[in-house]
């Protein structure tokens, strides 16, 4: 693959494994790791990148397996050139590797109502592609556009109606790159959503594994979601009940577990490997729907080959 790669102004790193950038701290080497410098960059290298080979978007890992075997593919990963964030008015414009948190922070600063991405783990071009949410708001709610680097190397400007959001998922076109994001918040006073953010944090802390090595929430829950981004009450279950009603919160499979503070948190107990991790997802899959006939659903995305 070395000799049809195109050259870049950014980084470009052989076998670059990938555990080390992953919340979870396991996985095997990708192929290539492309870091650009700027858009210009991205949208160069994939204008002249083989279409043969495959291209994997990766934000901070914070909701990633990659399997121990590794991935055999081109991992774009967006640094510190995609990360600045811009407020004009009721809109904030965000690069794409800007951090959830670091986006609501400079939100709730200048009286923006962005607090709900302030405990969600990740970058704001991550929030979008899952369209993650929490305490009743979604991304889809505040979404306005977003840049995006189609993997022909075109760049495109597209708005929600493109990204058709539902619950944790938008319709990206495969292969494309997020790098930049606007959003339109609510109007709020600047201490005020600051101490919602400090209690928000507070009650994150309190019930959820946060010192742990985890990639967040394991399973959505098993909720409706309408095309508005309302969740269906009906069946507004939760992923955690289904799994201590089916006795498995503190599940083990070799170093991972499923976590004793919150049993929706697969975590890594020390020594897992990737196949630890998913093979305990996947008992965990198993033992739901035995018990309960919910089919619980991955939240966190796992991508690579196994050994």
């Amino acid at each position: 693959m070395s000799s049809s790669l195109p050259a870049v102004r950014g980084k470009l790193t052989a076998q670059r494994d990938l555990s080390s950038l992953t919340w979870l701290r396991v996985g095997g080497p990708a192929d290539w790791l492309f870091q650009p410098a700027d858009v210009d960059d991205l949208s160069d290298f994939l204008a002249a990148l083989d279409p043969n080979v495959p291209v994997f978007p990766m934000g901070v890992g914070s909701n990633l397996i990659v399997r121990d075997g590794g991935l055999r593919a081109v991992v774009i990963r967006l640094g510190r050139g995609f990360n600045a964030i811009e407020v004009d008015g009721d809109t904030i414009t965000a690069g794409a590797a800007a951090l959830d948190a670091h986006v609501a922070r400079r939100a709730a600063d200048a009286g923006l109502d962005l607090t709900f991405l302030r405990t969600i783990p990740g970058t704001i071009g991550g929030a979008v592609r899952m369209n993650a949410g929490c305490y009743g708001s979604y991304t889809a709610d505040v979404f306005v556009s977003a840049q995006v680097v189609l993997r022909d190397g075109t760049v495109r400007t597209v708005t929600g109606d493109a990204l058709n959001f539902q619950y944790r998922q938008s319709d990206l076109p495969e292969g494309a790159v997020l790098t930049q994001v606007t959003l339109r918040a609510p109007l709020g006073d600047a201490d005020a959503l600051n101490a919602r953010m400090d209690d928000q944090l507070a009650k994150r802390d309190a019930t959820q594994p946060t010192k742990d090595r985890s990639a967040g929430s394991t399973f959505r829950n098993p909720a409706g979601f309408s095309s508005t981004g309302q969740v269906d009450d009906v069946h507004d279950l939760k992923a955690w009940k289904v799994i201590d009603d089916a006795g498995l919160r503190g599940a083990t499979r070799g170093g991972a577990q499923m976590s004793e503070k919150h049993s929706n948190f697969l975590i890594n107990i020390g020594d897992a490997t990737a196949a630890d991790l998913e093979g305990l997802g996947e008992e965990v899959r198993k033992k739901v729907y035995d018990s309960s006939g919910i089919t619980l659903e991955w939240e966190i995305m796992r991508i690579g080959d196994p050994v």
